[in-house]
């Protein structure tokens, strides 16, 4: 099978005709063309994926929200909620069987807007060996200047499925509706074969079984998320990259925290409604504080503290109700197990020492702490606390250095990263955590957060049934982690 796709001729006569009572005289022109080993009802089923998730496609686009949905044998009407009255296109040989109406959300709102875009589904009606299927796209709009970025600059695309079952073989293609006088610039080009080859590639995945490992927006809705996102990038993100005062990129850091922050806002959100009072959260392991001075920003009340105290705490840091009484928002502290040495204030010349111990309820945040993230499900069962937990560097409870196993799993990938998402869950599942998983949509690659808020059901694991002591021994004991904590003092820790 060809390797990219196929350009036609110039001048190639069009495959796909619109009759004379709905054409706009302009022919839609064939562009590129691939043979494909997938049936029509693999390629319905790629290409609702990538007309629910345009994201796959560009960069510059979020999502895509489906306004109207209708399937059925014809006369379809466009919703009056929608306002705009679209008279469906019809094309020689097909009949239109679904008509959808979406509206494309960039990730930017400021420098591109929304655009509106008919999605219609065809079938052949003519030969009985040759299945054929069309797919086109009309965005709501006459005007080429009006095109945004992240589209291309026709008034319709095309996509022809073409199959032969006796074979079986098959072929797709994608063909524009240009407007007048429209120049056929190398970008339109590259759009045209870009889309086409990401359909090839898909259908051809799902033909060889390729079945999708990560799923997003399984804890809170895609569209909630990033509407969170997109208005908290608004507020803080230039203020925050323009005085950034760590020596790393403030792009990646700043960006990363936003998308964390509105993860948690919309998940407290859900979790304590108006007439739930918000319980504070804690921030363990909080690196440079960037995380907590936007919650604390948007209203959430809580603290961090970390082993090494970061020149962004300046100007991050705030003044919050603590137990009754007012703190610093950040504070510099080296966590010691209570089951390791009993709760004390006792400090070092550098650093407080903190039990783990919160009041029960607290939020923990476990965001990139390495040598805290296996801790983490241990201090929320001892404290009766909720948590997330976001790993990174891999840590065993020693505080060294640990390559975690292999995922029982078969099914998931044995990398480093996955096989410590899977030991630190299975640390929480032993304290008695229902752990629920969310693939965060954050700009890095360790980007699993692990929820802990239900207990599992059943005996032995209310919090006073579950044997901490126990779970410790099992995962290799605590060894040397008070030198090792002690050393984050000075070194500092290697997360953010």
């Amino acid at each position: 099978m060809a390797t990219k796709p196929t350009e036609y001729d110039q001048g190639h006569e069009p495959l796909i005709v619109q009759e004379a009572a709905t054409s706009t005289a302009a022919p839609w022109v064939p562009l590129f063309w691939h043979p494909c080993t997938f049936s029509a009802d693999l390629f319905m089923e790629v290409m609702m994926n990538l007309i629910k998730n345009p994201n796959i496609n560009s960069s510059w686009l979020f999502r895509a929200d489906i306004l109207h949905d209708e399937e059925g044998n014809g006369g379809f009407t466009a919703p009056s909620e929608v306002g705009y009255d679209l008279q469906i296109p019809s094309f020689s040989g097909f009949e239109c069987r679904r008509y959808m109406i979406r509206k494309l959300i960039p990730r930017n709102t400021q420098r591109d807007k929304p655009l509106d875009q008919t999605c219609l589904v065809y079938e052949s009606t003519g030969s009985e060996d040759v299945q054929q299927t069309l797919i086109v796209y009309l965005p709501h709009l006459s005007n080429p200047e009006d095109v945004p970025f992240y589209h291309p600059k026709a008034k319709g695309v095309g996509f022809l499925h073409s199959w032969n079952a006796k074979e079986p073989t098959g072929t797709i293609s994608i063909h524009y509706l240009y407007f007048p006088d429209t120049e056929v610039t190398t970008k339109l080009t590259r759009t045209a074969l870009h889309l086409l080859t990401v359909i090839s590639k898909h259908g051809e995945g799902k033909m060889t079984g390729y079945v999708k490992r990560v799923h997003h927006d399984v804890v809170i809705p895609q569209a909630t998320f990033q509407n969170r996102y997109a208005a908290l990038k608004t507020k803080y993100a230039k203020q925050l990259i323009d005085t950034w005062a760590e020596t790393t990129d403030p792009l990646k850091h700043v960006f990363e925290d936003l998308g964390i922050a509105a993860f948690f806002i919309e998940l407290w959100k859900e979790m304590y409604p108006d007439t739930t009072p918000f319980p504070g959260f804690v921030d363990i392991g909080c690196g440079n504080g960037l995380l907590v001075y936007i919650l604390n920003s948007e209203g959430y009340t809580g603290w961090g503290f970390d082993a090494r105290a970061r020149k962004s705490w300046d100007q991050y840091t705030t003044t919050v109700t603590n137990s009754g009484s007012p703190q610093p928002s950040l504070k510099q502290a080296v966590l010691i197990p209570s089951i390791i040495a009993p709760p004390s204030t006792e400090k070092t010349p550098d650093s407080a020492i903190h039990s783990g111990l919160f009041p029960k309820g607290t939020f923990i945040i476990s965001n990139h702490a390495d040598e805290l993230t296996p801790w983490t499900p241990i201090l929320a069962t001892l404290s009766q606390c909720p948590f997330v937990m976001i790993p990174c560097c891999s840590h065993n409870l020693t505080g060294d250095k640990y390559r975690a196993p292999p995922p029982k799993d078969k099914s998931k990938s044995e990398s480093a990263y996955s096989s410590l998402v899977a030991w630190t869950e299975q640390i929480a599942r032993d304290c008695g955590w229902e752990v629920e998983t969310e693939m965060l949509r954050i700009p890095s690659t360790r980007n699993t957060a692990l929820l802990g808020r239900k207990r599992i059901e059943g005996e032995g694991k209310a919090f006073e049934e579950v044997d901490v002591e126990a779970i410790v021994h099992k995962y290799g004991g605590t060894g040397n982690w008070v030198d090792n904590a002690m050393k984050l003092v000075k070194t500092g820790p290697r997360g953010h």
